[in-house]
């Protein structure tokens, strides 16, 4: 596992490079043709990331509902993120993934449903599964915001 902890935090790194480098405008700009925004899609990736691991595996999430309802699959920025918001996103951008890495230092994910995801049809059969999943998909996340920073 410290390998795909070392991946997560690596895209971590580059998402914390959009939110230090790009101003809140740039962050929130939505180019012709996409359908989200920067800030969004960091934003995704640790809703997506909690729901994966924790939900799944039966156990409270160490985001709000509203930041689910936010940011879950299916979504798209319906407003413009405020500074504060940005903010909040920076601070617990290292702090899931940290907590994630103890749980399974302490062996809490006993349980888990099993889930068939609707944008690759990957069926994850366990926690581990699922932290390696969500490389996968923050990776295809960074590249989209790769390609939207192209606009800015």
């Amino acid at each position: 596992m410290e390998t795909t902890f070392r991946i997560t935090n690596n895209i971590r790194n580059q998402f914390l490079y959009f939110l230090e480098k790009y101003t809140l405008e740039q962050l929130n700009l939505m180019p012709q043709g996409f359908s989200n925004n920067i800030i969004w899609n960091i934003g995704h990736c640790i809703a997506t990331q909690q729901s994966l691991i924790y939900k799944l595996s039966g156990l409270p999430m160490h985001v709000s509902d509203t930041f689910i309802d936010t940011y879950r699959n299916g979504t798209f920025p319906t407003c413009t993120t405020t500074q504060e918001e940005v903010d909040y996103i920076k601070s617990i951008l290292f702090s899931t993934t940290e907590k994630i890495q103890e749980d399974f230092e302490k062996n809490i994910f006993i349980t888990f449903h099993e889930y068939t995801t609707k944008s690759t049809g990957f069926t994850i059969q366990n926690a581990r599964q699922a932290v390696e999943f969500n490389n996968f998909h923050e990776g295809l996340h960074l590249g989209i915001i790769l390609q939207i920073r192209k606009f800015l």
